[in-house]
């Protein structure tokens, strides 16, 4: 692949590469240094024992120690070198692996939103520095010892050989039997941790309707099914590799025998006997630390081959010139989207046009594609066709870190992280004290901050404070308005709201109103109706109407009164055939409400 189509992750490995190289270059020392205890097993028997030099033996012996220092300072340094090359992939890969989770989770709409991707990325760092990496690299090394075993005596030489290709074949059979069992349990056990993340961030939903042992039975079938898995590949596995040091000691002493025999038919020497039952062990422990280790060699080539994916749909955004701070003004044309995932269309060719300043409120029936529109309007969700422009250009042709915050969104779900309110309403930037109390005074919730132990300071999450469904709705609209935005849009703002808290919201729209943002507003309390300039009525995913809001008012007030004439000539026919005798008038049925909804409201 060319450097041009690499993704990150092959980047990353190939700035690696030349620490990767210096561990080849280490192994190569220290592969060459694991001959010195054979050679020196050899000169004690071959020179020592039978000219009784004690000379002699203290030289070899003092050389051993030396060598054999040198032997573990050069695994150590090696060792330090693949903790260095973990560490580096991490620098090197974190943020984007962070970012393409991040993009993951929005393409999905949330629906695929986990870590995983950093559990894969600590996980494969994990196994670089673990020992069955460095089989790797003293496999190769068997040719040398098997070369050196023919110089000891041919015998030796082939029953290296003869180990060898055994062991590779039990390394075969291991793969073979063992990794598609070990890639579908790890895939069912990342399933099932989703499946489980999701029904703890309902545990009170769980337990408030019983449905603990529901839910718990579902998550033990996929768990029994990991186990089963599992099992099986353990199972195989823990056969091949009990057979697999089995034959290796076997091995080791039938070199021994061999080597006597050898010894008392005068071919060898005694210290060759030993240094050929040493130097086999060393020679196939590499591939039987493959076999045992072969678990963790399927978990990192999978973590590798999600990670390769998940990178590779990372498609950073051009680098964007910069353009001048928007006004507001939004224009939409022929505007199609779908949810993530989805094949249908949701909005359907709708156009319109936002003057910079004005509020707009946007009603109709629920699964209108209110909610969809208000994702597409802020450049979360991308059209299948048309285009949302704010100031003329196109919402997706802008920087979004510069564009960020120059736009406020309050969503119907609030999310606030872990972190103090101050930091919530900033956006976790740098938090400018006097901009903060302002958006907290625009949301109305300046006073109700200052209530609390900590004010300001009071942290939300896990460690700190847990704020009513008002109160975060009301945070969530200070950190909306917060910098002063130009495009703001409020999804069901007054949702969680009491009477308070609406009187609140109608100042916060005043407010907002001076400082001459645009923003959309979806409501389906009818008493946002008198902040709104504009109102746009949205049923089955189009634009039915769209104008002034005493126009639009005016028009649904009218196809009330035409639905309610309509309603009542149906009616009062079948009322006079019922009852025999001089009919009644029937009282006037309560005008329904535009779209299927109370009032005029989303």
């Amino acid at each position: 692949m060319s450097r041009s189509h690499e993704n990150n992750l092959q980047a990353a490995l190939r700035a690696c590469k030349g620490s990767f190289l210096s561990v080849g270059f280490f192994s190569f020392f220290v592969n060459t240094l694991m001959l010195v205890p054979t050679f020196y097993m050899i000169q004690v028997s071959g020179r020592v024992v039978p000219s009784s030099s004690t000379s002699t033996l203290i030289m070899l012996t003092l050389i051993l120690t030396i060598l054999m220092a040198t032997l573990g300072s050069l695994e150590w340094v090696r060792s330090r070198i693949m903790v260095r090359i973990s560490n580096r992939l991490d620098v090197l890969l974190s943020r984007d692996v962070y970012r393409a989770s991040f993009k993951k989770a929005l393409s999905s709409g949330g629906m695929d939103a986990s870590a995983q991707s950093l559990n894969d990325l600590t996980s494969l760092r994990q196994f670089l520095t673990g020992n069955g990496l460095f089989a790797l690299f003293d496999a190769p090394w068997l040719p040398v010892y098997t070369a050196v075993m023919f110089l000891f005596h041919p015998w030796f030489g082939w029953m290296t050989v003869g180990a060898a290709v055994v062991l590779i074949f039990l390394a075969y059979l291991t793969h073979r039997y063992t990794s598609n069992a070990l890639a579908e349990a790890n895939k069912q056990s990342l399933t099932a941790n989703l499946h489980t993340t999701k029904s703890l961030r309902n545990a009170e939903v769980i337990e408030s309707m019983g449905m603990l042992d529901t839910l718990m039975g579902r998550w033990a079938v996929r768990q029994r099914r990991v186990l089963v898995l599992q099992s099986s590949a353990s199972d195989k596995s823990g056969i091949i590799s009990s057979i697999s040091k089995t034959f290796r000691n076997w091995s080791q002493s039938m070199m021994l025998a061999a080597g006597a025999y050898l010894t008392i038919t005068h071919e060898i020497n005694p210290g060759l006997m030993m240094a050929g039952s040493l130097l086999l062990g060393r020679a196939l422990s590499p591939i039987d630390q493959m076999i045992g280790s072969w678990k963790g060699f399927v978990a990192a080539r999978m973590q590798y081959q999600r990670l390769n994916e998940t990178l590779e749909k990372l498609h950073s955004e051009p680098k964007r010139m910069s353009l001048p701070d928007p006004e507001g003004h939004v224009q939409v044309e022929n505007l199609v989207v779908a949810p993530p995932g989805a094949k249908a269309a949701v909005i359907r060719n709708i156009s319109f046009v936002a003057p910079a300043g004005s509020i707009v409120g946007i009603v109709g029936p629920s699964a209108a594609g209110k909610s969809t529109l208000a994702r597409a309007l802020l450049g979360i969700w991308p059209p299948q066709h048309g285009t949302v422009r704010l100031d003329g250009a196109d919402i997706s042709s802008w920087d979004k870190q510069e564009l960020g915050p120059h736009l406020g969104y309050l969503p119907q779900d609030i999310e606030l992280f872990e972190g103090s309110i101050s930091d919530n309403i900033a956006r976790f930037g740098k938090v400018d004290p006097e901009k903060v109390v302002l958006a907290a005074r625009v949301a109305g919730v300046h006073e109700m901050i200052l209530q609390l132990v900590d004010g300001y300071d009071t942290v939300i999450g896990s460690d700190g404070v847990n704020l009513s469904g008002g109160q975060r709705q009301r945070i969530g609209l200070a950190r909306a308005v917060y910098g002063s935005p130009r495009l703001i849009v409020l999804d069901e703002p007054n949702s969680n709201l009491d009477e308070v808290g609406e009187r609140a919201l109608g100042v916060a729209l005043q407010k907002i109103k001076e400082t001459g943002a645009t923003v959309f507003i979806i409501s389906h309390r009818p008493n946002i109706l008198s902040r709104l300039d504009r109102v746009m009525v949205l049923n089955a995913g189009t634009l039915s109407m769209y104008g002034s809001r005493d126009q639009v008012i005016a028009e649904l007030a009218q196809q009330q009164a035409k639905t309610q004439a309509q309603a009542q000539g149906q009616t009062q026919p079948r009322v006079a055939a019922a009852a025999p005798g001089p009919a009644t008038p029937a009282a006037p049925a309560p005008a329904p409400a535009p779209s299927g909804e109370e009032q005029p409201s989303a």
